[in-house]
């Protein structure tokens, strides 16, 4: 789908202080550079397969298909990258494009902590100071996390204001470029902030539907009837998403973080319960008070408790070329430990979302279709936090 300007429909835009204009300008103006460059393009598919560990497996989940009795299920193994979860396909591309631009810092937000641990894995890699903000209540939920980044010569700053939670970070990350500009990139983790963001992360991340197209047509001769993954900003669908658009066949469904329900206020499924706002740079669907202000989000998924998402998926859902369900924390639960029982894989308590609204469909569905789940990441870092849910108290 082309944008125009950073438009998707009404979405997207660049609502930002006269002060980050440059910075803004000045990726934009890289990013088409390089985007384009074959020896950018050459040095980042060598990470992604060197370094990274892609292609990442289709995996024909033969028991789980087999429990459900419906559709085929394929998973997408982006747990199985390095750094367990999708975050280093878009980090290693903005780090490399930070790197060309002359930067020598990356900041990062983070929410569960995946996004922080890739940047600073990347920022090691590629000799960069690192900075990570991360609200002070993820840093509790995720502490081995923020281990592994201060392991990798990251400093992580705790963000107390607000809700202290991941939009909390992004607007203490976004503060930060605007202070550093010169020698600081902001590696934005999800499709969403200001344009160029929305569209460099999507194209960073599309990898994912590429390699699901063609590792489809090698084992089934077919694309799939159904390309399912969790939401919160939407990279990993987006990514799993983007190659799909033009094909009307494939239902692209992705899966919101309802939290304790969509009829509570402790929910941060914001296409089902948000409206159209400005917020973190973009025009998109957030979830607001009566005051139209940005609403306190809940999920047990510290990934997904942001309370947007990002303005391509906006504009999909506008147009109803993608579907977006709302997952609550128990089934998401439920679904983390019925992957883990029948397939030996413990998804990340994200991806447990996505898998959760393929246990409902694929009963549903015929024999000879095929769904794919996206499973995002991998689950060890939740695996306290569902113990805790479950009422067994464990500490890392």
């Amino acid at each position: 789908m082309a944008e125009t300007s950073g438009r998707f429909g009404v979405h997207g835009g660049q609502y930002i202080p006269e002060t980050l204009m440059n910075a803004v300008i000045e990726l934009e103006k890289a990013y088409d550079f390089y985007k384009n460059d074959p020896d950018f393009n050459r040095e980042l598919t060598e990470l992604f397969n060197e370094y990274a560990g892609r292609p990442s497996r289709l995996y024909y989940a033969e028991k789980l298909t087999k429990a459900l009795g419906g559709a085929k299920i394929y998973l997408k193994r982006e747990d199985l990258n390095h750094t367990g979860s999708h975050k280093i396909n878009n980090v290693l591309g903005q780090a490399l494009l930070a790197k060309k631009m002359g930067k020598t810092r990356l900041i990062a937000e983070t929410g569960a902590g995946q996004h922080g641990v890739a940047t600073a894995t990347a920022a090691a890699l590629l000799n960069m100071e690192c900075v990570v903000f991360m609200g002070k209540e993820d840093t509790e939920r995720q502490a081995l996390n923020v281990y592994r980044m201060r392991l990798l010569g990251a400093e992580v700053i705790p963000v107390t204001t607000g809700t202290a939670t991941l939009k909390d970070a992004v607007s203490e990350a976004m503060r930060e470029w605007t202070a550093r500009i010169d020698d600081t990139h902001y590696c934005l983790g999800s499709v969403m902030g200001p344009h160029p963001f929305p569209t460099i992360v999507r194209d960073f991340q599309a990898v994912i539907s590429r390699e699901i197209k063609s590792q489809m047509l090698e084992k089934e001769g077919r694309f799939p009837d159904a390309v399912i993954a969790c939401v919160g900003g939407g990279s990993n669908a987006m990514g799993s998403f983007y190659h799909f658009i033009g094909d009307e066949s494939v239902r692209l469904i992705g899966c919101e973080a309802a939290g304790r329900g969509i009829d509570t206020f402790e929910t941060a499924a914001t296409i089902n319960t948000g409206r159209l706002g400005i917020f973190h740079g973009m025009k998109s669907y957030f979830c607001q008070d009566k005051y139209g202000q940005i609403a306190p989000v809940y999920s047990i998924s510290a990934g997904l408790d942001y309370p947007g998402i990002g303005p391509e998926h906006a504009h999909l859902h506008d147009i109803g070329r993608a579907e977006y369900v709302p997952v609550t924390d128990e089934e998401a639960v439920e679904a983390f430990e019925f992957l883990s029982k029948t397939e030996g894989i413990i998804p990340a308590i994200e991806s447990a979302h996505a898998v959760a609204h393929a246990m409902k469909i694929a009963p549903q569905m015929d024999k000879n279709q095929i769904i794919v789940i996206t499973v995002s990441g991998r689950g060890d870092k939740d695996c306290a936090a569902i113990a805790r849910y479950r009422g067994e108290d464990i500490h890392e």
